[in-house]
């Protein structure tokens, strides 16, 4: 039996400094997993990066987008499964409208759409 989702996190206000740097940290840490998936052979999957917006493309055509919001402060994800925005609050990254973690979201996200698991 799984526990009800966490109520979202109160959004934490960044600096301009501290939204680039905690939105630069993260595209990072997706894209350095994807390419150790390509390079592992653990999945044929594509990343391309522009600024704030990074792409993943996988095997099946499917892509997932991430793209940052300045002026929002928010990061956004587009899947399959729908769009999801995040800001920042409690440390996380976290989806305003059900406090999911970020990471935690893109793998599920990633996972249902590769047909096999993918954690970042």
């Amino acid at each position: 039996m799984s526990s009800p989702p966490a109520p979202p996190a109160v959004p934490t206000p960044l600096s301009d400094a501290d939204y680039q740097r905690e939105t630069q940290a993260l595209l990072a840490r997706v894209e350095a997993q994807a390419d150790r998936w390509l390079q592992d052979d653990v999945i044929d999957i594509d990343t391309h990066r522009t600024g704030g917006l990074l792409e993943l493309s996988l095997p099946n055509g499917s892509k997932l987008i991430i793209n940052t919001q300045p002026p929002l402060q928010e990061v956004w994800l587009a899947a399959r499964g729908g769009g999801f925005h995040f800001k920042w609050g409690g440390g996380a990254w976290r989806d305003t409208r059900d406090g999911g973690e970020f990471l935690a979201v893109l793998s599920q996200h990633a996972s249902l759409q590769a047909g096999k698991p993918l954690q970042f």
